[in-house]
């Protein structure tokens, strides 16, 4: 029977880059510690990480694996139209023994696109995509960090493998986006059509623009959410060359935009969080993201608290993309909850 080790090996290529253990910043004196300072924190750094791939019937998952390969990793699920970049530089400030493995979504950053005449569900197809990796690698008791969309996916997980996960680390999303019934209703004609549209624009008609041109664009795109440096992190797996026009594309399938199919009323959204029982974490931006029904965040955390076994919410200030922004910020409790639970 193969190991771990060797079962990941088998199934996935990697990319070795140099691995460096960061400490903290000064430790301070802690009662648990008799009043002498604690012992720095020693943090995974910025370059503990290698490109990993993992083969899928349609292609392959690409993902960036922080941490040694020797143990589970945390799986970590980005935004909708981000990719795995966008952990970053909340990574490295995570513990040295921690295992973290950041993918890029189907259709985003440097994972193979749908087949043509597939359509995106994100949220169902995101949690088969958690399912089907777990099952590759036969892990047990997984923890799982979202932001986003990515939260959304892990939450759903969470709610249907209720046994199967024991932790829920979530940024600035407490479960699936909910919208309206009518505005669901409403929009399914529009959707259908512009994914079609999207299906067969060629790549000689996709907007090609300049390295600068594509960062303000994108900049300009998520309306203060992120910063320059945010943005240029993001597209170092967010966009690809197009040597025919010496210029840049967005690398994620522009069928990805069509993003109404299959979202969830509150009634729904709520019935998940009632299956939850693992430790949660949430993590919310203030501002953070507007959202169309904002009650709902409250109502699942609280619903939350019902079944599960425990929940941190937090309030930390920042945009929707804290994680990313202000990553020193969202760290320490991440690491405490990853240290307590």
């Amino acid at each position: 029977m193969r190991t771990t080790s060797e079962q990941q090996l088998a199934m996935g290529q990697t990319r070795v880059a140099t691995t460096t253990a960061t400490p903290s910043p000064a430790a301070s004196p802690s009662p648990e510690t008799n009043g002498q300072p604690e012992e720095p924190l020693q943090l995974l750094g910025e370059n503990s990480w290698e490109e990993f791939s993992i083969a899928v019937p349609w292609g392959t998952v690409e993902a960036k694996w922080w941490g040694s390969k020797e143990r589970q990793p945390i799986i970590a699920l980005h935004g909708w139209q981000d990719n795995c970049g966008s952990f970053d530089r909340l990574c490295p400030l995570l513990p040295a023994d921690t295992s973290i493995l950041a993918i890029d979504l189907p259709g985003h950053g440097k994972s193979s696109h749908y087949p043509m005449g597939m359509q995106y569900f994100i949220f169902w197809d995101g949690i088969c995509l958690i399912r089907r990796i777990v099952r590759q690698y036969n892990w047990k008791n997984v923890t799982l960090l979202g932001h986003s969309l990515g939260g959304a996916l892990t939450f759903m997980y969470a709610a249907s493998f209720p046994t199967e996960v024991e932790k829920l680390i979530n940024i600035d999303i407490a479960g699936p986006t909910v919208r309206g019934t009518q505005r669901m209703a409403e929009g399914t004609g529009k959707a259908l059509d512009k994914f079609l549209d999207y299906e067969t624009l060629p790549e000689s008609k996709q907007p090609c623009y300049s390295y600068d041109e594509m960062i303000k664009l994108v900049l300009d795109a998520y309306d203060g959410s992120v910063d320059e440096p945010s943005v240029r992190v993001l597209m170092n797996r967010g966009m690809r060359h197009n040597p025919s026009k010496d210029g840049y594309l967005f690398a994620r399938d522009l069928r990805l935009k069509i993003s109404l199919l299959g979202m969830f009323t509150a009634e729904q959204t709520l019935a998940y969080a009632r299956q939850i029982r693992c430790r949660v974490l949430n993590i919310r931006g203030i501002p953070g993201m507007k959202f169309e029904t904002p009650q709902v965040y409250a109502d699942v955390i609280a619903t939350l608290r019902q079944n599960a076994a425990k929940v941190v919410y937090v309030e930390v200030p920042g945009t929707h993309h804290l994680h990313l922004v202000t990553p020193e910020l969202v760290a320490p409790h991440i690491n405490k909850f990853l240290k307590e639970a």
